[in-house]
């Protein structure tokens, strides 16, 4: 008799848990993720400005790459994508094939596309280069001077440092 009032003791408290035991275990899952929740947004805006300084890092070095083998002279703003990107002679003349005279470059794959700010309108035009800022290209470049920089309107840094000066 003893045993069969035992085994219906352990049958009853081996049915599921407590509303106390859920509660705690609902309290730890929010407080976990009332801490994770602002680290992980956080980790986001700095992955685009990382992203950003990694964009213009390659522009910089493809530019200057250029110039260095075409006679200190900057790639055109007309046909900026195609100097970086095809196989260019001495006078900056392109072509997409490797040829005798055509023996520098490819510099880039493709221009990425400016991936923080306001930039282009729907997304449209954020691998375009031109010579002044304006809502449809992604990068403002001078061919005098080999400078480059995003078109992202006022969007600003961690330290409120415009993206667009960087």
């Amino acid at each position: 008799m003893l045993d069969s009032r035992t085994s219906s003791l352990q049958h009853k408290s081996s049915r599921g848990f407590s509303l106390v035991e859920l509660v705690i275990v609902i309290v730890i899952i929010g407080v976990i993720a009332a801490i994770a929740v602002p680290r992980i947004s956080r980790g986001a805006s700095g992955a685009a400005e990382a992203a950003l300084q990694a964009d213009l890092q390659l522009l910089r070095k493809a530019i200057g790459h250029y110039a260095a083998e075409h006679e200190g002279v900057y790639p055109k703003v007309a046909t900026y994508v195609e100097q970086l990107t095809l196989y260019s002679n001495i006078k900056g003349n392109t072509n997409a094939t490797k040829t005798g005279s055509f023996i520098f470059g490819p510099y880039l794959v493709s221009v990425p596309k400016l991936g923080v700010g306001e930039g282009p309108a729907n997304g449209k035009g954020r691998d375009k280069v031109a010579a002044a800022a304006d809502g449809s290209v992604g990068w403002v470049y001078n061919e005098n001077s080999g400078n480059i920089k995003a078109n992202s309107g006022t969007a600003t840094d961690k330290n409120a440092v415009l993206l667009s000066a960087k």
